[in-house]
């Protein structure tokens, strides 16, 4: 199967998807480790890292940039995201910790009914370039 999206950032990865079933700010709901520590959150205790993150979208604050900038920078961030809505507080992230440090993790938006087809817990080949992106498995 393969999902087109609309790519945010530009990158490849390959990983295990986690769906989270609520959207999740990165600053204060995630540790150092890119663990999810917002006790509030469904998937609480959940490790990111490396993961293909399907979540709706971001939950603010605007610190999450930060915070995704510098989990891409330790290797604890996850290998990709894909959202179902735009979020441009995940994307400078994603796009400074390119800019700074040469680390691509590619962000991607699919439309909410085909965001729901991809599945959780199966690996996929994620692809976004300034041409598009895919979601494959």
């Amino acid at each position: 199967m393969m999902v087109q999206a609309e790519a945010l950032t530009n990158g490849a990865a390959v990983g295990c998807t986690m769906r989270l079933t609520e959207p999740l700010s990165l600053w204060g709901g995630t540790d150092d480790s890119g663990r999810i520590v917002d006790p509030h959150h469904p998937q609480y205790g959940a490790v990111l890292v490396g993961r293909v993150l399907l979540m709706e979208s971001g939950r603010g604050s605007s610190s999450s940039s930060s915070v995704l900038a510098e989990q891409i920078r330790s290797g604890a961030a996850p290998a990709a995201i894909v959202l179902a809505r735009a979020d441009g507080i995940l994307v400078l992230g994603a796009i400074v910790a390119a800019e700074l440090y040469g680390l691509a993790v590619p962000i991607l938006v699919v439309e909410p009914q085909r965001h729901a087809d991809i599945p959780g817990d199966l690996v996929v080949r994620v692809r976004a370039s300034s041409s598009g992106g895919t979601i494959t498995w």
